[in-house]
């Protein structure tokens, strides 16, 4: 089952942090964000990745093309150019990068990698947000329904574009919650190819008409995570994620 990671974000609210990178190069603690989901994804035995680019995605795919060398202690000769390698840190991952464009939104980036699925079954998550859901949970609970989709949600207060769910399953959206008690999607989604189909074009927000087109048909359902999550999209979350890095045990370390 492989891994769609959408890593073409502006991320313009980390500006700070995003003047040269790609948002999901940001680093917590020493590596990119981007390598911390595939962390989370691979200790569950999902090794094979495609992640859709769009702004400054040169950098993601030198990162990777480098891999070894940005890993590993070792010693090069520059005359001969020999390489004595003396720590190598290496991934069991397969990672196909595609460019799906600059400015085109979440669902048409999905789209655009269609072809690149050849299984009906496949994962998707965004590249700025950590969680400890167990996936393999996740996918049962997806099979066990039969339906098309099956998002991750999760309790967050004061965030917008909030779930409305009944009997696991998502019948709608509501844009200014006047409660805490809601839901909101956090990503980490099993979907089936068909998925697709809900897709127009470039410019198809995944968040808006392809998940509504999946609510309207009964396609969709909920996977409720009670645990932890946490989104990167502004600097205080980054610092966050920063320090429970640093404590040694942060709770998205499940490997």
């Amino acid at each position: 089952m492989k891994v769609v990671i959408l890593a073409g974000g502006l991320g313009t609210r980390l500006s700070e942090e995003t003047d040269s990178i790609p948002k999901p190069m940001v680093r917590i603690g020493d590596r990119p964000i981007l390598w911390h989901i595939m962390k989370i994804y691979s200790h569950y035995g999902f090794d094979e990745f495609i992640i859709c680019l769009g702004l400054k995605g040169q950098i993601i795919k030198e990162f990777f093309c480098n891999y070894r060398a940005y890993s590993s202690d070792f010693t090069i000769d520059l005359d001969t150019m020999d390489v004595q390698v003396h720590k190598d840190y290496r991934e069991r991952w397969k990672i196909t990068m595609i460019d799906t464009g600059e400015n085109t939104m979440t669902g048409g980036r999905i789209k655009r990698i269609a072809e690149y699925l050849e299984e009906d079954t496949f994962l998707m998550t965004y590249g700025d947000g950590l969680s400890n859901v167990n996936l393999h949970e996740l996918v049962r609970y997806h099979r066990s329904h039969g339906k098309l989709a099956t998002v991750t949600s999760v309790s967050q207060p004061g965030r917008f574009g909030c779930l409305t769910v009944s009997n696991n399953e998502v019948t709608g959206f509501v844009e200014k919650p006047q409660d805490d008690n809601i839901l909101v999607n956090g990503g980490f989604f099993v979907l089936e190819h068909g998925v697709i189909d809900y897709i127009e074009d470039d410019d198809a927000v995944w968040e808006k008409k392809p998940m509504e087109g999946l609510v309207g048909d009964a396609q969709l359902m909920s996977f409720w995570h009670r645990d932890f999550w946490q989104p990167m999209d502004t600097l205080r979350e980054k610092r966050l994620l920063d320090e429970l890095w640093k404590t040694g045990a942060p709770p998205w370390k499940v490997w």
